[in-house]
């Protein structure tokens, strides 16, 4: 007897780029594939508003050796991804490797480089230490009082909307069903999860998350974030004729992944046990536009003992960022955060102050207590989770969904770093 519609292997809870990409691996196994959420890919998941830099090594910080462990790993397998991708949904991903150049702007700045280049080589990581002379042989554009840098040629990057946009494709391609609705609470027999209760539509999201959210990882007020604006883009719709939302009811699943970014630690309709200790961290981005690329490198600059980064895309733009903000679901972009990001950049590369501002976004990461991300089975047998990225969600969606798929290979130990199992003690 073939299966009901509503019964599904997977069930993916969250369309940000981590939940899109997981149920794109699952269908490429031959699994029939829900997404549950009232606006996959909107403005407001976290991806939306991300410079989309796979740089661990450049990256690294002193007390964070697992995540680098855990980063180096996954951009080992973004060649791969990006191409079986691009092969899968026909578009161009902007995926680029031409390393990351870290520069120096004051004498502090470049102590402080110098430290962690050291740190670095410690570790066994491909760096090479530069002058500023020879930095600006690379990069032309940089201001004369760039002190010195480090150039790790390993890092890339890529251009995380246009990533969301060709799994949004490869879905549709695959078949995968696009559920518009609020998840609002877990179906259980027993122990086990064996699906999820949507929320009835037009009913506030306040009773399965926090004001102003939705249970898919979107906020309430977002365009096209609530269920009854109806088809969303990819795959096909489950359930209700065009334009209605499949509400109200219950989908059933196998697996139940929840997937939804800065929201999952505020999904009150899951279980104390389960609840991930996820918090929102706001990030203030620009991007710039130009007629030709300015830049051939990332670069990553210390200005005054503070970070910024320039990520430059194929087409000209000019990725400016980020704020670290701890304010929880507060995403308006303000005239301050724009400021520092712009103060910062100009002292690296004088010439940002020419270009045509194309968007500002905010965007919530969703963080952790200990900066890992929290992959795999919970306590609840049929409920698995892939949330806690951080800054981290672009970089390390290729290890993610490997880890959820049981495709981690030798890369024995990462599934132990990142189990939402490590803090049940704490509990």
């Amino acid at each position: 007897m073939a299966a009901p519609a509503s019964s599904y292997d997977v069930l993916l809870v969250g369309g940000g780029l981590v939940g899109l990409a997981t149920a794109w691996r699952a269908a490429r196994r031959g699994l029939r594939v829900a997404v549950v959420d009232p606006a996959p890919a909107s403005a407001a998941a976290a991806s939306h508003a991300a410079a989309g830099m796979l740089a661990p090594i450049s990256e690294v910080t002193y007390t964070e050796e697992p995540l680098l462990r855990l980063g180096l790993a996954s951009l080992e397998r973004w060649p791969a991804f990006a191409a079986e991708l691009a092969a899968d949904s026909g578009h161009d991903l902007d995926y680029r490797t031409d390393g990351t150049l870290e520069v120096a702007f004051g004498s502090d700045d470049l102590a402080a480089l110098d430290e962690l280049a050291g740190f670095m080589e410690k570790l066994g990581l491909p760096v090479e230490r530069l002058t500023g002379r020879e930095c600006r042989r690379l990069e032309p554009m940089l201001a004369p009082a760039v002190r010195g840098g480090l150039l790790a040629p390993g890092d890339a990057w890529v251009d995380p909307r246009r990533v969301t946009r060709a799994l949004l494709a490869a879905l549709e391609r695959r078949g995968v069903t696009m559920v518009p609705a609020r998840a609002a609470g877990l179906e259980r027999s027993g122990e086990a999860v064996v699906g999820v209760r949507l929320a009835p539509a037009g009913e506030a999201p306040g009773g399965g998350t926090p004001s102003g959210t939705t249970g898919g990882g979107t906020p309430s007020g977002t365009p096209s974030g609530d269920a009854s604006d109806g088809i969303s883009p990819g795959g096909t719709t489950d359930g209700g004729s065009p334009g209605e939302a499949p509400s109200g009811r219950v989908l059933f699943a196998e697996r139940v992944i929840l997937a939804a970014g800065a929201w999952s630690g505020a999904a009150r309709w899951l279980p104390p046990e389960v609840l991930p200790p996820v918090r929102p961290v706001k990030g203030q981005i620009m991007r710039l536009r130009s007629p030709e690329p300015v830049l051939r490198h990332c670069v990553r600059g210390m200005v005054h003992g503070s970070y910024v980064y320039l990520v430059p895309r194929g087409d000209g733009e000019l990725v400016l960022g980020a704020t670290q903000e701890e304010l929880g679901f507060d995403t308006r972009v303000t005239a301050g955060g724009l400021w520092e990001l712009l103060r910062d950049a100009r002292e690296l590369v004088p010439g940002v102050t020419e270009l045509e501002v194309a968007d500002v976004v905010a965007g919530l990461r969703p963080g952790t207590p200990d900066n890992l991300p929290l992959i795999g089975p919970t306590v609840l047998p049929g409920l698995s989770l892939a949330t806690g990225h951080h800054r981290g969600g672009v970089l390390l969606t290729p290890i993610t969904t490997a880890l959820l798929m049981n495709e981690a290979g030798d890369d024995e130990g990462l599934a132990a770093l990142c189990s939402p199992l490590r803090f049940q003690e704490q509990r």
